[in-house]
């Protein structure tokens, strides 16, 4: 990726599911400090106790960067919510240059202890979410001269150790790097770029601080910044070059130059959890 023409995202309008907080929230402020112009998807309207943020308060958050922002209250489950907030969207930008499909659900639970509620909602945020936002997306992204679809997805790399411990997450979030996959070889012939990002170590998230460790896991995480520094990287170049990729942020930060990570780090010097696709790798490529 290094050395290759960046396309400014001044004015661009990107469609952001997840997008009032966390790594969604970050890809938006980053993209807005160049002038872009953001649709705010997410479910929140009023603040909670445990998930601080709204699509309200990222809007703010967004505009006092230099970017514009809509808020879209959508549960990504519901095909005429999201239609409403395209509609939204395009009446008020008129386009959608990218579509950065982030919302997911997690539940990091064994067979036997992942009830079929959650098993349902794991897919039908993630699996199916992504199919439907990229479908109701594309006719719009056809139109744009460098439109990228970025999914917040691992690689493809049949590990069994990632399947045995949380086999339904595992298989929902792979289902998300399947439309990957597929969209990409099925829509190059329109220019649509269609790429995978998947942070390797674990990010600093509510979901990290509420379900997945608490403070402590926190202290060994990174910042959303660093996945929203590689998504910008990603969605900056040219859709006709750079399709059906599966990226890591550290390698895109290289491959672009940066090489100090510490300003990432939730807690500086603090040891390093790896993503749970990159525990026990067999694949020397990612270790």
């Amino acid at each position: 990726m290094r050395g290759e023409i960046i396309i400014s995202l001044k004015n661009k309008v990107i469609f952001i599911t997840g997008a009032s907080r966390g790594i969604g929230k970050a890809i938006a402020m980053r993209c807005a400090r160049d002038g872009a112009k953001i649709a705010v998807i997410g479910k929140t309207s009023e603040p909670h106790p445990k998930l601080p943020g709204t699509v309200f308060t990222a809007v703010e958050d967004i505009k006092s960067v230099g970017g514009d922002a809509i808020p879209c209250i959508v549960d990504i489950r519901f095909e005429d919510q999201l239609q409403q907030a395209i509609d939204a969207t395009i009446k008020k930008f008129g386009k959608i240059d990218v579509l950065v499909n982030n919302a997911s659900a997690i539940s990091l639970t064994p067979t036997l202890g992942t009830s079929m509620k959650r098993f349902d909602l794991m897919f039908d945020i993630n699996v199916r979410g992504t199919f439907l936002c990229s479908k109701l997306c594309i006719p719009h992204l056809k139109r744009s001269d460098n439109p990228h679809i970025l999914v917040l997805s691992p690689p493809l790399v049949m590990e069994p150790t990632w399947f045995a411990s949380s086999l339904a997450y595992t298989m929902s979030k792979f289902g998300m790097s399947m439309c990957v996959l597929g969209l990409a070889e099925e829509f190059k012939r329109f220019g649509i770029g269609v790429n995978a990002l998947w942070p390797k170590t674990t990010i600093a998230t509510s979901a990290v601080k509420n379900l997945l460790g608490g403070e402590t896991a926190m202290k060994h995480s990174r910042k959303p910044e660093i996945v929203a520094d590689a998504a910008y990287m990603i969605i900056t170049k040219s859709s006709r070059e750079f399709t059906g990729n599966f990226f890591i942020d550290e390698d895109v930060l290289k491959e672009g130059g940066i090489t100090e990570f510490q300003k990432y780090s939730f807690v500086p010097e603090a040891e390093l959890t790896p993503d749970l696709f990159f525990r026990n790798a067999k694949n020397d490529s990612y270790e």
